[in-house]
């Protein structure tokens, strides 16, 4: 497909504008995807707002996003699972393919791996992308562009629960009521997890936890959330906590809130990259710690339960943006997060 496509550019700290480019040419291996929908994630905030997350720093003209969904338009020679029209989500990373962690089946960890905005890599706040077809995963019928976006941040959720080693009979807690922490919980209630309990200090969020799906919620502002969870699990404690703040003061509670053998995921990214944590205690209770860093093989999984109905995406979303107004769509997410639980940006306007 030749001709030009709009592309939504940072063109500095809270600057958004607008170019043209070619629309790409997709490879043999390769898809050429209209995008319909994008989300707008936390690092595409961050990064709007600061410059750079840790060593990660943005040069502009930059294109952030990377959850994207759409419809197949062009098919490379070599591709045979997918054919113009399908409805997929993007995974957004590419991985080596040679390396121990992807011969392992740990692509995740690959170190040469090119992933939508990260930089120096472009996202796709763009009309068009190609991309690796093994990494664009069919929708099924009931499954629309816009749940489609939103597989990435799921599989963070799956990754999450599966590291903590979620079944039933388990009492966990999601310290953290934004899109990850709602994924998550979505996550261990459709991986059999008996009780999911969500703590937040904005009670909008909490409304939406309850609304998706979870078995309570405290208030952080209003209640000692240690303590509302040893009341709720008769002062035994939970036998998982994810925490997706990324916050010393959650992390602490995490350690204390558990009970004795329990384990703690650790998913927030801290602002600081530092913690001071009661590491005796830790040792005390013989916990176990894991960490999430984004996912590995978990796009079918996450696919399947929203097509199964265990997973509410749909019912994560506060705000749909037009692309043309992706200033305001970025300035909105960024300043109005009491409100605003999970933002994603419509690319195509007959979608």
């Amino acid at each position: 497909m030749q001709g030009k496509m709009k592309v939504a550019v940072m063109n500095g700290i809270g600057q958004m504008g607008f170019i043209e480019r070619d629309i790409p040419t997709p490879g043999p291996d390769e898809v050429l995807v209209k995008l319909e929908y994008v989300g707008i994630c936390g690092s595409d905030m961050h990064y709007y707002e600061t410059g750079a997350i840790g060593n990660y720093v943005v040069k502009p003209p930059f294109v952030l996003g990377h959850e994207p969904g759409g419809r197949v338009v062009e098919v490379g020679a070599n591709v045979h699972h997918l054919k113009v029209g399908d409805r997929v989500a993007l995974e957004p990373g590419k991985t080596c393919g040679h390396c121990e962690f992807c011969r392992k089946g740990e692509y995740n960890l690959c170190p040469d791996v090119i992933f939508f905005a990260t930089p120096p890599v472009d996202g796709v706040f763009q009309e068009y992308v190609a991309h690796e077809a093994a990494l664009c995963f069919k929708l099924p019928d009931n499954v629309s562009t816009m749940e489609g976006a939103l597989i990435e941040p799921l599989a963070v959720g799956f990754h999450a629960a599966n590291q903590g080693g979620a079944h039933a009979g388990q009492t966990a807690v999601v310290l953290g009521a934004g899109c990850i922490g709602l994924v998550s919980m979505m996550a261990l209630k459709a991986e059999g997890v008996s009780r999911v309990y969500v703590v937040d200090l904005m009670q909008k969020r909490l409304d939406k936890a309850v609304e998706l799906g979870a078995d309570g919620v405290i208030n952080g502002r209003e209640q000692d959330a240690v303590e509302a969870v040893m009341q709720l699990t008769g002062g035994r404690g939970c036998d998982l906590v994810i925490e997706t703040s990324g916050t010393e003061i959650c992390t602490r509670q995490a350690i204390s809130m558990t009970r004795k053998g329990a384990t703690i995921v650790l998913v927030g990214y801290s602002k600081s990259g530092e913690m001071t944590l009661p590491l005796s205690l830790a040792l005390d209770k013989e916990l176990t710690f894991k960490t999430v860093f984004r996912y590995r093989h978990i796009y079918p999984m996450a696919i399947d339960a929203v097509a199964a109905g265990k997973v509410n995406l749909k019912g994560i979303v506060t705000d749909i943006f037009d692309f043309d107004d992706i200033q305001n769509a970025m300035d909105r997410s960024v300043s109005d997060k009491n409100n605003i639980v999970k933002a994603v940006v419509r690319i195509a306007k007959d979608c």
